[in-house]
């Protein structure tokens, strides 16, 4: 994890007058180990694998502290559930694209969509404060080759995958 991210959780944690707790701090290396987006129900999964002594309202509750303290973003990918991206420290203002077939997410950054974005905003009169901007795709594999590797996978470990419109 990110010192970064331990000291302004730290922080925060003071402000709110609270304690630090191992279980807390467990859940936060949980999320800040890896890039990957996640929702609550597979981050509570992945903890009791690993830790059997955090609940589920732990997980939660540390989850809407870390999205109270701006180290934790929650985003909408579809699916009517919240995701949370854990990167957006490193890099705000980076967009999504969504695989409609596998739910595959990849991330962008796009110099040109931030000037838009800024210049729609500006001419609107408003300042853009942050950008946010999601991508729903068909996957190219699946459709030139009738496979996708992605797909296979998600089902294999059982990932949610997007409902078809």
């Amino acid at each position: 994890m990110d010192s970064t991210v331990a000291t302004r959780l730290q922080q925060f944690i003071q402000t709110k007058g609270l304690r630090n707790t191992p279980q807390r701090d467990a859940i936060v290396e949980a999320i800040f180990s890896s890039d990957e987006h996640f929702t609550a129900d597979e981050l509570w999964d992945r903890i009791r694998k690993t830790q059997s002594k955090s609940s589920r309202a732990t997980v939660y509750r540390t989850i809407s502290l870390l999205v109270e303290a701006g180290l934790l973003h929650e985003i909408d990918l579809g699916d009517d559930q919240k995701t949370y991206d854990p990167n957006f420290i490193d890099s705000p203002a980076h967009n999504h694209l969504v695989c409609i077939d596998c739910g595959k997410v990849i991330e962008f950054e796009d110099d040109n969509i931030r000037l838009l974005n800024d210049c729609a905003a500006r001419r609107l009169g408003f300042r853009a404060s942050k950008q946010s901007l999601k991508i729903e795709a068909c996957c190219e594999a699946l459709r030139l080759h009738g496979r996708c590797d992605n797909l296979i996978e998600a089902r294999i470990q059982g990932k949610r995958l997007p409902k078809h419109r």
